[in-house]
């Protein structure tokens, strides 16, 4: 459970932190960080992944994100407290997940958007903008699958 609760602690930090920079220093400008490829700029994101439900009306939005985060924390503990001791991988993979889903919570609840500022892209290849709570959210993701994966690999009877 400590391992979860500092994974968690450390992604939640790392995200408020980065982004009160992002919003202390930047305007609505492109800072090319690795030209061609890289860029730190400023997005509010009032949907989720790539703007989606951006549409909705801001009350029911808001409602339907925060409902989703929450549920999503109470899965994670849930999934902590059974799987967590049986596996490390799983303790962070929960605690980057959990993390993320706080960090863009908070976001919500002060801005009623999500600060996004990591901007990739190749050529006309765009990736949408996105934060650390995003990359914990998504590295947890992998980790659990990948471990999940491994988990029943080594559990397989040999023929």
């Amino acid at each position: 459970m400590l391992r979860f609760l500092l994974i968690m602690g450390l992604i939640i930090v790392s995200d408020q932190l980065t982004k009160m920079w992002v919003l202390d220093s930047f305007t609505s400008h492109n800072l090319p960080v690795i030209p061609g490829f890289f860029n730190l700029v400023l997005v509010r994101n009032t949907g989720a992944a790539f703007g989606m439900l951006s549409n909705l009306p801001p009350f029911w939005r808001q409602l339907f994100f925060i409902s989703i985060a929450v549920t999503a924390l109470i899965v994670m503990v849930f999934m902590q407290r059974r799987m967590g001791q049986e596996n490390p991988l799983y303790a962070v993979s929960f605690g980057l997940i959990s993390g993320g889903a706080i960090g863009n919570v908070i976001d919500r609840l002060r801005w009623g958007s999500v600060v996004d500022f990591l901007d990739f892209h190749i050529g006309s290849w765009h990736w949408p903008a996105f934060n650390v709570a995003d990359s914990g959210i998504t590295v947890g993701v992998g980790l659990f699958l990948l471990t999940q994966f491994w988990q029943e690999r080594d559990n397989k009877p040999e023929p």
